[in-house]
């Protein structure tokens, strides 16, 4: 394929509006009543952090292009020397370029402001009983595992127990660096196909659990009237010790606009509990407005990966083959074992790599 010079150029361009805004805000940063404005400084200095490394690639693609044009100038001379020259260092030249390009668009990719958040984490069991419930304590575990691989803290805010063990649901606050934004395409329904332990015969069956992940919601993202939310109070069960059990320290949140409902039990007080399931409850409303946008988007783009959607099939857990295959992009591979012991990195940076691919279309 022929170099375009002109697509280049263009690309150098759109980068040098960009390299010239970054100096507006190098300045003022500087700016001594600037600094006074805590507010304006601190919304600076994070516009100063994003602009950094595309001000950077700006230059470097600007000077890459003037030295392709001066060895193209040479490759074109009349004199034998310096054609050769120039001829010799144009390949060179032009790889760095596109390379360079594929790198700027990458970084001019519109990013999820929530990406840096933590995150909370609800799986429930679906179709498929006991088995369900214990496919979700799996998942559990497999979630849990990854957090503690990548340096996460974790803490429980409700669950409720299968009755041959796993969980019919467990919600799990997950803390730590750009949580959400690693997480989000593991929303979906994830299915399990094996031989449960009830089954006398060998027979394989199909059991499904729902997976959840929400960026952890501020108070200014949504205006939650607190009116509109119903308070109950009752004892908690299962883990806990005495303490739990004596006293209404679990708490039942209602929003009666829509009917979400958050339990929390958990905490080691009434208190505590309301609000963890606050922040729940926000989190939740929160989710479902960029659901809503986030499912216009990917059918405009008519998006492979989606973080809209919870109850499209998105994975199958094969046990019979050791195998698990993401069906958004095709993905399978033979490490069953491995995934469900926390090993996610593969698949989750394969979901990642194609979102990016599917959004570099629309640059």
């Amino acid at each position: 394929m022929s170099f375009d010079r002109e697509a280049i150029g263009a690309w150098v361009t759109k980068l040098q509006s960009i390299a010239d805004r970054f100096a507006e805000v190098e300045k003022l940063v500087s700016d001594p009543e600037v600094v006074q404005d805590q507010e304006a400084f601190a919304s600076l200095m994070t516009e100063y952090r994003k602009l950094k490394p595309m001000a950077e690639k700006s230059r470097q693609l600007a000077m890459g292009l003037a030295d392709w044009d001066e060895a193209n100038l040479w490759a074109n001379s009349e004199d034998e020397d310096m054609r050769e020259l120039g001829k010799s260092e144009l390949p060179s030249l032009t790889s760095n370029l596109e390379q360079g390009v594929e790198a700027a668009k990458w970084m001019l990719l519109p990013r999820d402001s929530a990406d840096d958040r933590d995150a909370i984490l609800e799986v429930r069991a679906g179709t498929g009983g006991n088995e369900a419930a214990l496919f979700a304590g799996d998942l559990v575990r497999m979630y849990l595992k990854h957090a503690e691989e990548r340096g996460w803290k974790y803490s429980w805010v409700g669950m409720s127990e299968g009755t041959m063990g796993g969980f019919k649901e467990a919600v799990i606050r997950l803390e730590g660096e750009g949580v959400f934004g690693w997480l989000k395409f593991e929303r979906g329904v994830h299915r399990v196909q094996r031989v449960p332990t009830t089954e006398s015969q060998g027979r394989v069956h199909t059991s499904a659990a729902t997976v959840a992940v929400l960026p952890v919601a501020r108070e200014v993202d949504i205006d939650l009237n607190l009116n509109e939310v119903r308070k109950d109070t009752f004892r908690a069960s299962g883990a806990g010790g005495q303490h739990v059990n004596k006293t209404e320290s679990a708490v039942r949140l209602t929003h009666l606009p829509t009917g979400t409902v958050v339990e929390c039990q958990d905490g080691r007080s009434q208190h505590q509990n309301y609000e963890r399931a606050l922040e729940v409850l926000r989190s939740r409303l929160y989710d479902s407005v960029r659901a809503s946008v986030e499912a216009e988007r990917a059918a405009e783009r008519k998006s492979q990966v989606s973080t809209g959607d919870r109850s499209a099939k998105i994975r199958t857990y094969n046990f019979p083959q050791g195998r698990v295959t993401d069906h958004r992009i095709g993905l399978t591979v033979h490490t069953l074992t491995a995934i469900l012991g926390g090993d996610l990195k593969a698949v989750i940076e394969a979901l990642h790599v194609a979102d990016r691919a599917e959004r570099l279309k629309n640059l």
